[in-house]
């Protein structure tokens, strides 16, 4: 490797959100990685969104509850998230001692970015000032801090059916997930109007289409899709749930509404079974998230190698959002939705 400047390269790092250093294309970075795991007692923690070559590297790759669940759980001393920008906010909410490095500091989420703090403060004193608020856990640390509860998609509906039935309840900041637990819990939640990019985009109209060619093929989808979209579909779950459910259910075809990097998974679990992917309104093939996928092999390499971008976070601010994901830990271990 050639010598390299860290003053100039740290500036990179500010301004483009990763290091832009060339990587050796003759390396393996498959055990490269693995060796500096070991060199720095680091963990790999991947969300099934990342590129398949990410998956298979990780220590552990999960959705979101899974992932807070074993960045809390580790004993590393450096937590690697191949994720987005608030899934390293909430490893460092719950790790505050240990290091938490996120390949592209630019990994953002659209859905996180639809709820500036700033905002949902002055909306909630202005017009819901009593209300007990539930934030999906795809918020920034900001959001977090102003919640009661965060819930992640699989846990959501355990979470609202254990406060009490008069309780009012803002729900933030996904108003499609939002809508379907209204359905599921009987609830009339006030809504924030947010959305997650990836999950509003799939057509139903090339979906009804690719039933019909699909005939024997089981729709699922995940609750941040449109309702008109989860209205025709056979299973409704979060990505796990969905991972577990086409592993599970004797069908041998699905079509699946959410971000393609499940079917990597999806497709390992179940190598006799046929996966396709949930048709976008647009061009493409298929359904990417391009703010996951600003993450690559190289950068995951070079982040743990020269331990930077590193994901830093004010005291109280940290401790502010550590509140709500404590009460939802502690809801979901009380409901068993906790190993």
């Amino acid at each position: 490797m050639p010598v390299i400047d860290m003053a100039a390269e740290m500036a990179q790092v500010n301004h483009r959100g990763f290091l832009d250093i060339e990587v050796d294309a003759t390396l393996d970075l498959f055990a490269e990685i693995e060796r500096l795991k070991k060199e720095k007692n680091a963990i790999v923690l991947a969300h099934y969104y990342q590129e398949p070559d990410i998956q298979d590297v990780a220590d552990y790759i999960g959705d979101s509850l899974g992932l807070a669940q074993k960045a809390k759980q580790t004993n590393a001393d450096i937590i690697v998230f191949a994720g987005v920008h608030f899934m390293a906010e909430t490893a460092k909410i719950l790790n505050p001692t240990k290091k938490v490095l996120l390949p592209d500091l630019k990994a953002g989420c659209s859905l996180s970015d639809s709820a500036p703090p700033e905002l949902f403060k002055r909306w909630k004193e202005e017009k819901y000032p009593n209300h007990t608020v539930v934030t999906y856990i795809n918020c920034s640390a900001g959001m977090k801090a102003l919640s009661d509860i965060i819930c992640t998609s699989s846990n959501a509906k355990a979470i609202i059916d254990r406060l009490p039935a008069d309780e009012p309840i803002i729900f933030a900041p996904d108003k499609n997930l939002g809508a379907w637990l209204n359905k599921q819990t009987g609830r009339n939640m006030v809504l924030w109007n947010g959305a997650c990019m990836v999950h509003e985009i799939f057509s139903l109209e090339k979906i009804v289409k690719l039933k019909q060619r699909h005939p024997e093929a089981l729709f699922i989808a995940h609750p941040e899709c449109e309702e008109p979209v989860l209205a025709i579909a056979d299973y409704i779950g979060s990505t796990t749930q969905l991972l577990k459910f086409s592993a599970t259910n004797p069908a041998t075809q699905f079509i699946v509404a959410t971000e393609t990097g499940i079917l990597h998974e999806m497709q390992k679990a179940s190598p006799h079974k046929t996966f396709i992917p949930a048709p976008p309104n647009n061009q493409c093939a298929c359904n990417e998230c391009p703010h996951m996928k600003l993450n690559t092999l190289e950068k995951l390499y070079l982040c743990m190698q020269y331990e930077t971008p590193e994901l830093t976070m004010e005291e109280d601010l940290r401790l502010a959002a550590l509140k709500p994901i404590e009460r939802m830990l502690e809801i979901s271990r009380s409901a068993g939705l906790l190993g």
